[in-house]
């Protein structure tokens, strides 16, 4: 068999790769195989060689392998790597409207969120702040709603955030920081020993299916919801753009449809695999609660606050901001027409 053409036969049906064109995409992700968010990489990965026959295939490196996590955005950018597996949230020092993808407070569910990225203009917004930077963005893992974190001590008021040293990203970090917290950025691998060590008292990564590899029911007495903080997040596959640009047409429609494969099946597995782990959680002899109301109600008057600063000093947030408002308006006329009492059954 020549070098240009590999055949294999399954069954009846015969696949026909390139392997001359066939290209192997270095992935650096900022999150570890071990967990949930860095294995839908893994997913994304096999969904790609499914619909390209093998053409196109992304090798995932683990964090720190080829850069350090925080560094993967400006190695996709120059061209140092030809792809990395992020959460947005993490760029918003160069980009700052991933700070309203990757970690909106008191935002809309999954379902309407990835309804406007990948339907009601929510993409081209985000794609039109990476071009300048040279990367492809494809959005591909929305990550369910997350906790509001494992603390070592109770929150009893919105008077306990004072002082509080918390690991916390976003645009939750201003507004606990407003309440008089002190928030701090760590990558994932680095927050265990940060709260083992008691640089920080209290954390917040992502929910119960992440959380519980992570091992900080080892080292945290309560974990509080609800994960106002993020009421869902993206997680994005970066292309350098001459990457991307160096694929074939139909390549790129292709990954298209991988990512949002990958995105739905994401969805499909995530609430009762949370459910299973948040269990497993509690077995552990965890403390598992919900914040007062009057703590969520004071973070809600408060984000008020930041989001208005957030759109009078950022055009492209408030344009985003306002999209998907009107996005929501839109779908939520639906939902409220369609509404039906559930099957009590169902609730048992």
């Amino acid at each position: 068999m020549n070098t240009a053409l590999k055949a294999c036969l399954l069954g009846s049906s015969m696949f026909v790769v390139n392997v001359a064109t066939a290209e192997t995409l270095d992935v650096a992700s900022t999150f570890g195989t071990n967990n949930f968010l860095g294995q839908v990489a893994l997913k994304l990965g096999e969904n790609i060689e499914i619909v390209t026959d093998g053409e196109v295939s992304l090798k995932i490196h683990e964090p720190g392998d080829l850069v350090p996590a925080l560094e993967v955005f400006n190695a996709v950018s120059t061209g140092a790597l030809p792809a990395g597996w992020d959460w947005i949230g993490y760029w918003a020092d160069t980009v700052p409207v991933t700070k309203f993808y990757g970690s909106l407070p008191f935002g809309p569910d999954p379902v309407v969120f990835s309804g406007w990225m990948w339907e009601g203009g929510g993409q081209e917004i985000l794609q039109s702040a990476y071009d300048p930077y040279n990367v492809k963005v494809l959005p591909c893992l929305m990550n369910a709603q997350e906790t509001g974190g494992w603390f070592n001590k109770e929150i009893t008021s919105v008077e306990d955030y004072k002082g509080l040293k918390m690991r916390i990203s976003g645009l939750g970090a201003k507004v606990i920081e407003r309440l008089g917290a002190s928030p701090q950025l760590i990558p994932g691998p680095e927050i265990y020993t940060a709260l083992e060590r008691g640089r920080i008292d209290a954390t917040e990564f992502a929910n119960p299916l992440v959380d519980k590899n992570m091992g900080f029911d080892e080292i945290a007495k309560y974990y509080y919801f609800p994960g106002w903080h993020q009421s869902a997040s993206w997680m994005s596959l970066l292309i350098n753009m001459d990457v991307w640009n160096s694929l074939e047409g139909r390549q790129q429609e292709q990954m298209e449809v991988a990512c949002r494969a990958t995105l739905q099946w994401s969805m499909a597995v995530n609430t009762a695999e949370q459910m299973k782990a948040l269990n497993e959680i509690r077995d552990k002899g965890v403390d598992v609660r919900r914040l007062p109301e009057p703590v969520i109600t004071a973070l809600k008057d408060t984000w008020d606050e930041v989001r208005q600063e957030e759109m009078d000093a950022s055009p492209l947030f408030a344009e985003a901001y306002k999209s998907l408002s009107e996005y929501q308006v839109l779908v939520g006329e639906w939902d409220r027409l369609q509404a039906v009492p559930r099957d009590a059954d169902s609730q048992d």
